[in-house]
């Protein structure tokens, strides 16, 4: 398994490094239309290497995925926790009972209790039917 992994990782980063050669390209990375950039003022746009955009943009979709599935799933979260309270609850219920009706509290009910024995089976070659 160790070495799958080890594989997984090198075949990956070998990827990743072919990409980053082949998108060494600079490109401009603008957070506001030209024409509306204008009027705020300032530097709106950055130059950065393609790769670098597509590993970003990459990095910033697991992210936003991760998050949104984390959010959908609070509720199964929230009612795990529940059921685990409620099943450690009654756990510990039923262990106070068996505690507590473990045995008998009166002799007599001690004797009815006890599982009774079976009789001797008859010897071999005696004429007695043999117990039912």
């Amino acid at each position: 398994m160790r070495f799958l992994r080890l594989l997984f990782v090198a075949v990956l980063a070998i990827i990743l490094i072919a990409v980053a050669l082949a998108n060494r390209g600079i490109v401009t990375l603008s957070a506001v239309p030209p024409n509306f950039a204008q009027h705020l003022g300032g530097r709106w746009s950055v130059d950065l290497p393609l790769f670098l955009v597509i590993f970003v943009a990459f990095a910033s979709g697991m992210l936003a995925g991760l998050v949104w599935e984390w959010l959908r799933e609070a509720h199964i979260r929230r009612e795990a926790r529940q059921r685990s309270r409620d099943i450690a609850r009654l756990e510990g219920e039923v262990g106070q009972l068996r505690d507590r009706h473990a045995a008998p509290r009166d002799e007599i009910l001690a004797i009815v209790d006890q599982p009774k024995s079976r009789p001797a089976s008859p010897a071999t070659g005696t004429t007695l039917p043999a117990p039912r």
